[in-house]
């Protein structure tokens, strides 16, 4: 095929050294970042300004007091006051390379260049190509997902999902969710969501059918439950639900994940009524030591679709051929912009060549490095601050002393003060969850107990 102009100039030395000289002088700046560092004294002033101009203009404070420099160094990130913090929450889920990693920046530099900030579903460019075939590629290694629509966010792409759902299902309006679920934010979304807090004063549109959530810890006979729940409620509706829905690890529901043994009954019923089988992996793609939580539990061949987002840098939708929706169901101006998707290509080609999956890849061995370090904290120095730390791949967590809201907010807050961020996840209860990026090593893992070590002991 005859190259364009575009091709041309992207593909040319003086272009390449140009990204490559870009991409040097961040890596240069960022390899100062080394260690935690405290505030620096004369950015006082201006940060406070800074942090209470942004409070002033969206309505309330930030959770943290974080406003970034744009420069990090994989696991630590610079803030505006010249403090240096160890990140393992990672925008929640967001920069799993860590900050400022080369093969991101270069991907992000280069779809900076390109001739317009925002693709669409109706103009894309090329980079919307080719992510669309590197995700059904990696799908399709290990279910029968091929197809692709992309998204803003999370939220849009599990309200595609929903949609494509309920339209092969003739309009069916009821969705069979889990107790403790997340979904996002929107109208429908926050329906779906299994948390009052996040819907205070919000209509109830009452389409969703609970089913109890069982953890990995349960016993065999307590898993028969939410297999009866479904019967009951196929018995009921069937006609009338439109799918079902779960998360394969549940981020906001306290990081709690399901057994093979209780998800298999559930998700071979839902396939002899045809119920179609939608699973949430916007915050678990990437992150169990596979690139699809679907692969980890080896439950690929029941999956008719799956919503990613966070890592990919941009939402999507992933969808068999028999899911496929008409025409007109789907849309919407932005699909990403061109920095997004090239620097969320560059991160999914670095995690697919760089031996970060498997069983003896680099995520595996940090999970149980990380839970490992928890673990001993629990049994030993932090006794009885620290239960249940536990965790699937990079999604950790533990709950800290009584479980009350209370205790997470301040060890969150002392986390942060410490100089490491975490965040808080679940309810009755509060745990404290880690997204930790794939980059950490052993001597970064020793600073995290350092600070979790002492904060706990100062609160306590």
């Amino acid at each position: 095929m005859a190259e364009t102009i575009g091709s041309q100039m992207f593909a040319s030395s003086q272009f390449t050294n140009m990204i490559e000289e870009m991409a040097g002088t961040v890596r240069s700046a960022g390899q100062k970042l080394e260690g935690i560092r405290p505030p620096a004294k004369e950015h006082a002033e201006s940060y406070k300004k800074m942090l209470g101009d942004v409070a002033q203009y969206r309505g309330r404070p930030l959770f943290y007091n974080y406003i970034g420099s744009g420069l990090g160094n994989g696991p630590y990130v610079e803030l505006e006051d010249g403090s240096v913090k160890l990140d393992l929450i990672n925008g929640i889920g967001v920069h799993i390379l860590g900050h400022s990693h080369p093969a991101v920046v270069r991907g992000a530099l280069k779809g900076a260049a390109a001739d317009i900030v925002m693709q669409g579903n109706l103009q894309p460019n090329r980079e919307y190509l080719e992510m669309e075939a590197k995700l059904s590629d990696l799908a399709s290694r290990r279910s029968p997902l091929t197809h692709v629509w992309f998204a803003t966010c999370g939220t849009i792409a599990n309200e595609n999902a929903l949609k494509m759902c309920r339209q092969k299902r003739n309009g069916a309006p009821l969705v069979v969710a889990f107790s403790n679920a997340f979904a996002g934010r929107s109208t429908m979304m926050s329906e779906l969501t299994d948390n009052p807090a996040y819907k205070v004063g919000q209509p109830r549109y009452n389409e969703i059918l609970r089913l109890p959530f069982i953890n990995h810890k349960a016993d065999a006979k307590s898993k028969e439950g939410a297999l009866n729940v479904l019967k009951e409620y196929v018995a009921k509706h069937e006609n009338n639900i439109g799918c079902f829905t779960f998360e394969p690890m549940q981020g906001e529901g306290g990081y709690r994940y399901p057994s093979r043994d209780f998800l298999v009954p559930l998700l071979e019923f839902c396939k002899e009524h045809g119920i179609p089988v939608w699973a949430d992996e916007v915050q678990t793609f990437c992150r169990t030591g596979n690139f699809f939580a679907f692969e980890t539990f080896d439950i690929g061949k029941y999956i008719d679709v799956c919503t990613i987002a966070k890592t990919a840098q941009a939402g999507a939708t992933l969808f068999t051929p028999e899911m496929k929706p008409d025409a007109g169901l789907l849309g919407g101006t932005f699909s990403g912009s061109s920095a997004a998707l090239s620097a969320g290509l560059a991160g999914l080609n670095e995690l697919d060549n760089g031996s970060y999956m498997g069983a003896e890849g680099k995520i595996s061995k940090i999970s149980k490095a990380f839970i490992a370090m928890l673990r001993d904290l629990e049994h030993g120095s932090c006794k009885g601050m620290i239960d249940d730390a536990d965790g699937l791949g990079l999604m950790v967590a533990f709950t800290p002393f009584d479980g009350s809201k209370e205790k997470q907010l301040a060890v969150a807050k002392k986390f942060f003060e410490n100089g490491l961020m975490a965040f808080g996840c679940g309810h009755d209860p509060y745990r404290i969850r880690f997204l930790i990026p794939a980059v950490l090593e052993e001597k970064h893992i020793q600073v995290a107990r350092s600070v979790i070590e002492k904060s706990l002991q100062e609160l306590a």
